[in-house]
């Protein structure tokens, strides 16, 4: 006898106790970030974004002509790995390096055209993907789920020598 389409299907398995273990958990919410991700790239994969270049793109969203150190800092990743994106994203006509009228040595970043309209178009199709992904959950769900990663993430530190994933990005 099979599941109707959208039902919650059962968990794996559980602790003996009768709730999931700290590591089924933490299990279950890797598989769910891995999925998100594959998803995530398949959809912007026809614009040329990975996850990374879309986190550097959205902080410099606001506007801001921010510093690259500072950026490398605000997304937690080394200086070089902003250099790499930088570079890609330059080299795609997004992004615009200008020199600081303050700091001599130092680069800001500004947006360009193409880049605020890449940004826009892109996040239509984020907004579009989180609505089918969470879409299983209701309004209180959501802002449980919501309140649970960010106690979560608050409580994570960020391990000593973390590394991007695809080379340099």
């Amino acid at each position: 006898m099979s599941s109707p389409p959208g039902a919650a299907r059962p968990a794996r398995s559980l602790s003996a106790v009768g709730g999931p273990s700290a590591a089924e958990v933490v299990e279950a919410l890797l598989a769910v970030t891995h999925g998100l991700r594959r998803r995530h790239d398949a959809r912007l994969a026809d614009y040329d974004l990975s996850v990374p270049r879309m986190r550097l793109l959205r902080a410099m969203g606001d506007g801001a002509c921010p510093r690259m150190g500072d950026l490398a800092a605000q997304l937690g990743v080394a200086a070089r790995t902003v250099t790499t994106l930088v570079d890609a994203l330059e080299r795609d006509g997004l992004l615009a390096r200008r020199p600081d009228p303050v700091d001599r040595r130092a680069t800001r970043l500004e947006l360009t055209g193409a880049g605020r309209e890449h940004i826009a178009t892109v996040h239509a199709v984020q907004h579009e993907l989180a609505d089918e992904v969470l879409a299983p959950l209701d309004a209180g769900q959501r802002r449980q789920l919501f309140d649970l990663l960010n106690r979560l993430k608050d409580g994570v530190p960020a391990a000593a020598g973390d590394r991007p994933c695809r080379n340099g990005e």
